[in-house]
């Protein structure tokens, strides 16, 4: 396998004070070891991140901005989901 038909990998690095991983770039690889390891050398150089995730392209599904309307329309006539009816009291402070 030459290096123009390696996979394309989507490279996600949790950091050491955050709680979720936030995607960082893409690579090519020929398997998840080397995009895992290559990720290690392109994106941590400074030893930010605890936690590496490398997903091969292929097997994202997204929703197009498009389908904005008809995905989330559904969500406007659920008014429970959004308790923005309710007092809260001063003392409560920021929610």
């Amino acid at each position: 396998m030459s290096t123009n038909d390696w996979p394309l990998w989507e490279i996600f690095i949790r950091g050491a004070h955050g709680l979720s991983h936030r995607h960082v770039g893409s690579l090519h690889a020929p398997d998840a070891e080397m995009a895992i390891k290559n990720a290690r050398d392109v994106y941590t150089r400074r030893k930010e991140g605890v936690s590496i995730w490398a997903i091969e392209s292929s097997a994202i599904a997204a929703s197009s901005p498009e389908d904005k309307g008809s995905l989330y329309d559904p969500a406007d006539d659920k008014v429970y989901r959004h308790p923005t009816f309710f007092d809260i009291p001063d003392e409560v402070g920021a929610m």
